[in-house]
């Protein structure tokens, strides 16, 4: 084996920096860490200042009904974004199947709705579901005023990353399907499409961020989800700053947790994770 075979794709594009340029690097990250301290203590000062860290405002964490009370939300916002998930990567599918289609008409259609789920503010959904749509006579929850809008938002982005996973797998893999006899259907559901949703895993749990960053907008239809359930909290205990700052936590955490996994399948399948076009 050759030593370039060792050499990685950022090897070879990029050169090491050198000893000048990593001791410029260094600096150039200590003076950010610097700033980056001067900035968050700053924030904390201002804080101290107006009042923000006083035990009042922090105490009520330290019962258990709180917890319970973010938990509750917590799991709505789980519901929520397991659904809308599984929504939209049903759609996402369809929409790539009609994208990729032979019929004209049809991937125009499929371009269209993609181009306008990717395009409309998933808050412009939702006010549509909870505006809109009662005035037909069609009533629905606030579940579903929620769960439906995001989905639909997401599905737009999955169906782009549907389709480059089938953009992924090699173009004679299926001139050899159709040289043996297999239609385009038996090609895309036999050879492509198992191979183009192996490729996609790891980014589809990686929009899985996107999704649960949607649901926080559940205040519009009154869906109790964690975001809704601390607001609540904050006009109970006039508590905006520690109340928010926990919340913020929780969903940093959960988000990268989520981003985690979608690296530990990426490294266990030996998939990159694709960017949609």
């Amino acid at each position: 084996m050759s030593a370039s075979a060792g050499i990685s794709m950022r090897d070879a594009l990029y050169e090491q920096p050198g000893p000048k340029m990593r001791r410029r690097i260094r600096i150039g990250t200590a003076i950010a860490l610097v700033l980056v301290a001067i900035f968050v203590l700053g924030i904390i000062r201002q804080f101290y200042v107006t009042g923000q860290l006083d035990a009042k405002y922090w105490a009520f964490f330290l019962q258990p009904t709180t917890w319970t009370y973010l938990a509750n939300g917590f799991w709505g916002t789980v519901k929520v974004s397991v659904v809308a998930g599984a929504i939209s990567l049903a759609l996402g599918l369809v929409f790539m199947l009609g994208r990729t289609s032979s019929f004209a008409w049809l991937r125009g259609l499929s371009r269209a709705f993609i181009d306008f789920f990717r395009g409309v503010p998933s808050l412009l959904l939702i006010y549509f579901f909870f505006l809109v749509i009662p005035q037909y006579g069609i009533k629905m929850s606030s579940f579903w005023m929620i769960t439906l809008p995001v989905a639909l938002s997401a599905s737009g982005v999955l169906a782009e990353v549907f389709r480059a996973g089938v953009n992924a797998v090699p173009k004679g893999q299926t001139e050899a399907a159709i040289s043996i006899g297999l239609s385009k259907m038996q090609t895309m559901f036999k050879i492509v499409l198992p191979q183009a949703i192996r490729f996609v895993i790891p980014t589809l749990i990686s929009q899985l961020v996107i999704v649960v960053k949607d649901t926080t907008l559940a205040y519009v239809v009154s869906y109790p989800d964690m975001l809704q359930n601390a607001r609540v909290l904050i006009t109970n205990y006039d508590a905006l700053v520690s109340t928010y700052f926990v919340v913020a936590i929780i969903y940093i955490l959960l988000n990268y947790l989520i981003n985690q996994a979608s690296i530990a399948v990426s490294r266990r399948t030996g998939v990159k994770i694709l960017r949609p076009a």
